[in-house]
């Protein structure tokens, strides 16, 4: 894939935006950067995705801070990714020549030095594959959100500042203000020049020169990537997706991020600006099954190690989201310094959302692992104890209100989905511990998911709407309520649910992509777009209803509505094409995989392994324990 951008200038100009979709993301396991199709580094965390940022054009062209490689001279740009790797590469054409530019995380040292403290080395390789090109790269280090001013040391072809060691092939130069630095070079065909930017920690490790790394790590990601075992038309998409969730996963402990960004609006110009560098327990939970359901076997015991150190119930319940390492905190603060992306304020760091009970988590959990169980890659009896006293959890506070699934700040409420997804817990609790034989009061538990059950059909279906409503309290469609076949809450084919995606079809649907809601009471202000995850949800609905043709075309509109690089941010506006909020954004990419997967085991394109089939009937065709109702 690729993505034509004009440029009239050498350098990307100070108070331009760049489009989300516009940028390709690489990492290591421990940090993800953000990259422009212009050769620019727009945001980046050192040494965590949770640390503070070191660049954050994205957020302020003038504050941020960026780090760029690029032609001199007026050029034309496209990017892509090297085949089946995180390795980004942006070819540059001028009129003198052409150049191409690699980037990449060093993450074979990583690793390779899994003891030591984690590298945190970028490498970008400039190649002139024509020609003569004059290259200059210019580095704006803007340390701690902009709060921290860099001091500079130079040492001819090194510069260090704050932490970090910046290398070129040529003498960085400070601009007269002390704030920027800058290392040009010439190269011509057949040419290369190596810039990296490490911190001092890395600096002292032994390392791959920058030729060997770039061999390393492309074996690295190829050798993951070819785990796959999803056969298709898809499999290039489901790979990339793949590829995209193993990036947002924090190795040294398992935790795997809702996404590495923080406060790309959800409307621009609006306060709808959230901190997505922590672990939500659902999107982590979703994430693992994508990769489980994709072929990715051999990468669910980290997660589920981290679950068992991190979920501690003591009689409080699950927490909606926990930060990537304990010592990390989640209060939110607001940097008011931030003009925010395309002017959308408050620039947030943390999320208040920590403090929120959202029930829907314990389903999320128990169908994760209930799925990696059915498929045999991972016993439960280790967690038992915990599951036991999460089930037990559930039966007393099922009846409780929460702020639910979308984390609304408009008040507490009996959510549809939430009452659903506790019922869900209970059902894969209950087949876990009569098929291994486990102790527990499962008499109780069945007792309740049955109550569950009949009071969600009584209190959560509306003749008014002739749908799934999103809550007890109130009269609105919720497109969390198309996973109620997918979680065999109800059969695909029920009236009901027929009648529920046509409905959502009817009034949630534009130009073939799917709001999560409209109108209901949120608590911010804003009109947001249309939400990747839930358009995948409608395609899952549609073919458990056997309505597959329809499926397979609103998944087409869907997959031409990717980036140039194949990602998604939360959400796209249908009119535009726009992507909107924080990119790339885990839930879109686990939606796009289930889809894909999904569509194949239907027969409606590609091939499916026996793994594949086994896992689809496993989940449910997507998610979900084998019982129906």
């Amino acid at each position: 894939m690729s993505d034509q951008i004009q440029s009239q200038t050498p350098v990307q100009p100070r108070d331009e935006y760049r489009p989300i979709e516009d940028y390709g993301v690489i990492g290591n396991g421990h940090t993800a950067a953000l990259i422009s199709s212009r050769g620019s580094v727009d945001w980046l965390c050192f040494h965590r995705f949770d640390s503070p940022s070191l660049f954050a054009r994205i957020l302020d062209p003038d504050r941020g801070g960026y780090w760029s490689v690029q032609p001199e001279e007026p050029f034309e740009s496209s990017h892509r990714y090297r085949e089946a790797t995180n390795i980004l590469e942006t070819t540059f054409q001028c009129t003198g020549g052409t150049v191409v530019i690699r980037d990449f995380m060093d993450i074979a040292s990583v690793a390779r030095l899994r003891r030591l403290p984690a590298p945190g080395r970028i490498i970008r390789i400039a190649e002139c594959t024509d020609g003569k090109v004059r290259v200059i790269s210019s580095c704006l280090p803007r340390p701690n959100y902009a709060r921290t001013p860099p001091e500079f040391a130079l040492h001819g072809n090194q510069a260090t500042f704050g932490g970090y060691t910046l290398t070129g092939p040529a003498i960085w130069e400070a601009d007269d203000a002390g704030e920027a630095l800058a290392c040009r070079v010439t190269l011509r065909a057949g040419e290369t020049a190596d810039f990296t930017l490490a911190t001092e920690d890395d600096a002292t490790l032994p390392q791959l020169g920058p030729a060997d790394a770039l061999k390393a790590t492309t074996d690295y990601w190829r050798n993951w990537s070819g785990a796959c075992t999803y056969e298709g038309p898809y499999r290039d998409t489901v790979i990339r997706s793949a590829l995209t969730l193993k990036l947002m996963t924090y190795e040294p402990s398992g935790a795997i991020v809702a996404a590495p960004t923080t406060s790309l609006p959800e409307t621009f110009g609006g306060e709808r600006n959230w901190d997505y560098r922590f672990t939500w327990i659902r999107d982590a939970s979703f994430t693992l099954y994508a990769l489980l359901l994709a072929g990715y076997l051999d990468d669910e015991q980290p997660f589920f190690d981290w679950l068992v150190r991190t979920v501690k119930l003591k009689g409080t319940g699950i927490s909606t989201l926990y930060p990537i390492v304990p010592e990390s905190g989640t209060a939110e603060e607001v940097l008011d310094h931030f003009r925010g992306y395309r002017d959308s304020r408050p620039v947030r760091i943390g999320n208040q959302a920590a403090v929120q009970e959202q029930l829907d988590v314990y389903g999320e959990v128990m169908g994760a692992i209930q799925f990696a169980w059915r498929i045999g890659k991972y016993d439960p009896t280790p967690l038992w104890e915990t599951m036991r006293q999460m089930l037990d959890w559930v039966t007393r506070h099922w009846h409780d209100r929460d702020s639910g699934l979308w984390e609304v700040r408009g008040g507490v409420r009996h959510f549809v989905y939430s009452k659903a997804m506790m019922w869900f817990a209970l059902d894969c609790g209950i087949e876990i511990a009569e098929e291994m034989r486990l102790p527990g009061d499962i008499e109780v538990w069945r007792r309740e998911r049955d109550m569950i059950h009949e009071e969600v059909l009584n209190k959560g279906w509306s003749d008014a709407l002739g749908a799934f409503k999103q809550s007890y309290e109130d009269e609105h469609l919720d497109a969390a309520n198309l996973r109620l076949s997918t979680i065999n809450f109800i059969r695909g084919d029920d009236p009901r649910m027929l009648s529920t995606i046509d409905a959502t079809l009817e009034h949630l649907v534009v130009d073939g992509l799917c709001y999560r809601y409209i109108d209901a009471p949120e608590g911010v202000t804003g009109k947001e777009g249309s939400f990747v995850v839930c358009t995948t949800w409608l395609i899952n609905a549609l073919m458990r209803a056997g309505r597959t043709g329809e499926a397979h075309r609103m998944f087409q509109n869907l997959l031409a509505r990717a980036s140039p690089l194949g990602l998604y941010a939360e959400e796209i506006q249908p009119a535009t094409g726009t992507h909107m909020g924080n990119f790339p954004q885990s839930f879109s990419q686990i939606g796009i995989i289930n889809a894909a997967v999904s569509l194949a085991h239907a027969g409606y394109v590609g091939t499916v392994s026996p793994h594949h089939a086994v896992a689809a009937d496993a989940a449910g065709h997507g998610g979900g324990g084998k019982r129906s109702r």
